[in-house]
């Protein structure tokens, strides 16, 4: 065997020999899903919708162009709430990875359902949990042993259509506002009575 041949065979084998082994391993890599779920959702780009008050309804299910048997191994769909890229920018801890396992891209959790190859619908409140940034939703189908096996999402595969942002909840309630007033109200009214009370007290002692 040629020299050139030999190590093209080589480093064929080892190819293989760590895709083997990645799958093994459960290693999942996104580029290696197909987009066959139809995501929808009630928003419209460029939306602001505020964390702890606004909902979205969220539409998803299969692709029925694809060919019968495409969703035969799918178990479970789990909808996430994703950043997109924008929102990404200076944030290691928001990176786009494309081992599923490190992806930082969905980090919210929306619903999770058996699999239906029909449409189904949720409708979610955003958590005030949620920081300010740009979104898109994504959902995942996974099969028996909980790995992703497909997608699909509300953008485009660039990620930078079809957004919505988010308004996280900042400042103090109302509530915590008035409570504050009114304790410092009662501390400083209790202040000016033992004022008061301890002057009544020094004169008393006066007289005697």
């Amino acid at each position: 065997m040629e020299p050139k041949r030999y190590g093209i065979t080589i480093l064929g084998s080892l190819l293989l020999f760590f895709c083997m082994a990645a799958t093994c391993y459960g290693i999942v890599l996104f580029s290696s899903l197909s987009r066959t779920l139809e995501v929808t959702a009630s928003f419209k780009q460029g939306q602001v919708l505020k964390a702890g008050v606004d909902k979205i309804t969220v539409t998803w299910g299969l692709n029925q162009s694809l060919a019968a048997g495409t969703d035969s191994a799918y178990k479970t769909i789990k909808v996430k709430l994703c950043y997109s890229p924008v929102s990404q920018v200076d944030r290691a801890w928001r990176k786009t990875v494309d081992n599923l396992a490190k992806d930082k891209t969905c980090q919210f959790k929306i619903v999770s359902r058996p699999y239906d190859k029909w449409n189904q619908t949720f409708e979610w409140k955003v958590e005030r949990d949620v920081p300010s940034g740009t979104y898109f939703i994504r959902a995942y189908a996974y099969n028996s042993d909980d790995i992703e096996v497909a997608y699909g999402q509300t953008t485009d595969a660039k990620k930078t259509t079809n957004l919505f942002d988010v308004q996280a909840i900042t400042g103090r309630h109302a509530s915590l506002d008035i409570a504050s007033v009114c304790f410092s109200a009662f501390a400083v009214l209790s202040l000016l009575g033992f004022f008061i009370a301890e002057k009544r007290r020094a004169k008393l002692s006066e007289q005697k």
